[in-house]
């Protein structure tokens, strides 16, 4: 189970997963046994996969397809809540309480989609590891020096455009951050003062969250964009 994100607003009814629950867990994973259960089915996965002709270099490609799209639709949830957060700043009337729940839904939907694409990279990462891990296994297979020489170059290659895509997936990732507390005070202010003063200190920080907002959006379409190159030179 996951641990519930940081970036929840306070104040929430608690989740069954507990601060507790994730270290013992935590500690529980440390253990050599528990390292031995988890590449156990890894490897099982693997070998399963394999069954229905699915290598490493697929799954990899998949993963990379996965974390595209995840980081597509968290682009356009970050300016959906952007765009609801104009539409607070900009109230004029009506019921104030309906205004904090859409503005709340939106960040919730922004974490959600925000903790999809933390998942899909990090899927990405243990798979690469994994299939960069094999290739070098198997690069003292080789009888044939040519051949050997030539996979290896290939590896450098393949290696040097993920180690590319992972930059960029990740500095997209750093970028949530700041936007997601951004909104979480937001949704806090109005929380708790349901009144039009409230609202006119929003104001003041609209620019900020534009500019953040505008940075992750981009930054999000280098990744996309970069995805979109890595998955091309795989197939």
């Amino acid at each position: 189970m996951k641990q519930p994100d940081r970036h929840r607003t306070p104040g929430r009814r608690p989740e069954p997963w507990t601060r507790q629950g994730a270290s013992a867990l935590a500690r529980a994973l440390a253990t050599p046994m528990a390292a031995l259960v988890l590449t156990a089915c890894s490897s099982a996965y693997y070998e399963t996969m394999e069954t229905f002709g699915f290598e490493k270099r697929d799954l990899l490609v998949d993963r990379v397809e996965e974390a595209r799209d995840a980081q597509d639709e968290a682009s356009e949830q970050f300016t959906s809540a952007l765009e609801q957060f104009r539409a607070t700043v900009n109230f004029d009337g009506g019921d104030l309480e309906k205004v904090y729940d859409r503005l709340n839904a939106e960040y919730e939907d922004s974490v959600d989609r925000a903790d999809d694409v933390r998942d899909h990279i990090d899927q990405v990462e243990r798979v690469a590891e994994d299939l960069f891990e094999e290739w070098e296994e198997e690069l003292e297979e080789y009888s044939s020096a040519q051949l050997k020489s030539e996979s290896r170059s290939m590896l450098r290659d393949t290696r040097g455009r993920y180690e590319q895509l992972m930059a960029a997936m990740r500095r997209a990732e750093a970028t949530m951050d700041p936007v997601l507390e951004a909104f979480q005070d937001q949704v806090l202010v109005l929380k708790h003062n349901l009144n039009a003063r409230a609202i006119g200190a929003l104001k003041g920080e609209l620019a900020s969250i534009e500019r953040d907002t505008d940075r992750l959006v981009a930054e999000m379409q280098q990744s996309i964009a970069e995805a979109d190159a890595f998955i091309a030179s795989m197939k």
